[in-house]
């Protein structure tokens, strides 16, 4: 299990990433989104939004399930993802990440990454 701190480092990592993506590709497929981050194993939530200028910072929230794109996650798989260890695909698809969005958003992502 991470601790908070390690869990913001991780969220920064990812938004970093985010922001190396071919601006011209971001503009194209991204649309003003809010996503949420639920880090399950410590309860810790987090916030920001999708624009197609780029990202918000990631904040704490008390309601992540207020977000039009929410993403669960337990802390180490968090690590693993910013660390490139495991891509987002694989992490959906073995069920280390759970995403709620609707089909349209999931697309819009999967274009992004």
């Amino acid at each position: 299990m991470a601790t908070e701190q390690e869990c913001v480092d991780a969220l920064d990592v990812l938004a970093r990433k985010l922001g190396e993506v071919d601006p011209a590709k971001w503009a194209e497929h991204a649309v003003n989104r809010s996503v949420s981050c639920q880090v399950s194993d410590l309860g810790l939530s987090y916030a920001t939004r999708i624009t197609p200028t780029g990202l918000a910072p990631f904040e704490p929230t008390g309601d992540p399930r207020a977000a039009q794109v929410r993403l669960t996650m337990k802390s180490a798989d968090l690590l693993d993802l910013a660390a490139d260890k495991v891509s987002p695909a694989k992490a959906w698809a073995t069920g280390r990440l759970k995403i709620e969005a609707s089909v349209l958003d999931l697309i819009r992502l999967r274009k992004i990454l």
